[in-house]
């Protein structure tokens, strides 16, 4: 089955393509840089795979949360590739992709996955290694102060760049129940693979009209009474 997965969702930008199992792929940070690397990375993984776009038989999509701007980009080309050859699309959450990375990479245990969503916030959900390694959400998504993040049950691996968010505010509040932590990882189109091909065979992939990005948060900014406010809130917190 040759898929094609994309994911916008943070300062990362990465396209995988896995044709018959053997897979393409491109990672890059590129800060706000997505819509000029995005469309020659996607060129480059199909050439190198020696697919045409036509042949691609599934999509998936990192739909978020994260930069508003971002999410949307990625949801944009996929959702419009998939429309017009009429192919089936899975959504994966870009902290589910988080996940993945590390379960890939033999990380045991419970995983708190958590991305910054900048205004002094998080992006948090939990997982676990489920049936055939692949991520299982046990705690769905979620933006919240990193100070009120929800504690783990016992100890966990965290990873993403929510922990170093309000001066590491989230790993001052898991204390001795974070085990280890991985503040660079970032959401990688690659790990949406597996995924996504589990999710064709458990019937979960939807329409490609259907795909929606995972905003999580509705408020893109905060108003200048509000920062005042939060500035106020944080400087009494630390009194």
């Amino acid at each position: 089955m040759n898929i094609l997965a994309i994911d916008t969702a943070t300062e990362a930008c990465s396209v995988a393509v896995s044709r018959n199992g053997q897979v393409h792929a491109r990672f890059e940070v590129v800060g706000r840089g997505h819509t000029q690397v995005l469309l020659p990375m996607l060129d480059e993984v199909l050439t190198e795979a020696g697919i045409r776009p036509a042949e691609i038989e599934l999509f998936a999509c990192g739909v978020g949360p994260g930069s508003f701007a971002g999410v949307r980009i990625g949801v944009g080309i996929v959702k419009g590739l998939a429309l017009a050859l009429e192919r089936p699309v899975v959504a994966v959450s870009s902290l589910l992709l988080i996940a993945q990375q590390a379960f890939d990479r033999g990380a045991d245990g419970p995983l708190a996955v958590s991305i910054d969503a900048r205004m002094g916030e998080v992006y948090f959900a939990m997982f676990e290694r489920g049936e055939d390694d692949l991520a299982l959400e046990t705690q769905a998504p979620i933006v919240c102060d990193p100070r009120q993040a929800p504690l783990p049950a016992g100890s966990v691996r965290g990873a993403g760049s929510g922990y170093t968010a309000a001066e590491g505010a989230l790993a001052t509040r898991f204390g001795e129940y974070l085990s280890s932590v991985d503040v660079n990882a970032l959401p990688d189109a690659a790990a949406a693979l597996r995924v996504a091909e589990a999710a064709l065979r458990n019937g979960t992939a939807q329409s490609a009209d259907a795909l929606e990005p995972l905003y999580v948060r509705n408020q893109v900014a905060l108003t200048m009474v509000e920062q005042a406010q939060l500035r106020e809130q944080r400087s009494a917190g630390r009194d």
